[in-house]
């Protein structure tokens, strides 16, 4: 019996990745969010350090605009939603995935850093966002993400 109750949590241990599905953290955004497809010219694609030139993004009715960005940590993914607001701040950072050792998950307070943040030398580890001590990967993938949808979020019409 004690088998089956190790075996049983190290199962569940190692399928809980998905933290939030983007149908819930998009709920949590505002309700009749209109989702929109943009194609990137090359051009903004470079611009805005994107490998996809296909983006997106939900918009609400109040001019709030949600992202959601996977990308390599060390060596597993992570997939967060970033929410801009109407003045192109982020306004929210959620983390929907996260398949590295739980060690490395930032906390909620690391995450509000990015409140109020632009696209600007303020938003990087040497300036305002304040490193994470032994999980120096998580931090950066999560600035580089954000950078990267404020970037894009720039190139867009609103």
């Amino acid at each position: 019996m004690k088998k089956l109750v190790l075996i049983l949590c190290f199962a569940l241990a190692a399928s809980a990745r998905v933290i939030e599905t983007q149908e819930h953290a998009l709920a949590s955004v505002g309700k009749n969010l209109t989702r929109q497809t943009f194609f990137l010219t090359k051009e903004q694609a470079a611009a805005a350090g994107a490998e996809s030139q296909l983006v997106i993004r939900y918009k609400s009715a109040d001019g709030v605009y949600a992202y959601f960005d996977t990308h390599r940590v060390r060596t597993e993914p992570e997939t967060v939603m970033i929410v801009v607001d109407a003045n192109g701040a982020i306004s929210r950072v959620d983390i929907l995935s996260f398949n590295e050792p739980t060690d490395y998950f930032p906390k909620r307070r690391w995450l509000d850093q990015f409140l109020g943040h632009k696209l600007d030398n303020e938003l990087s580890l040497k300036g305002a966002i304040r490193p994470i001590s032994g999980a120096s990967l998580t931090g950066a993938a999560i600035v580089n993400a954000s950078r990267k949808i404020l970037a894009i979020h720039r190139v867009l019409p609103k």
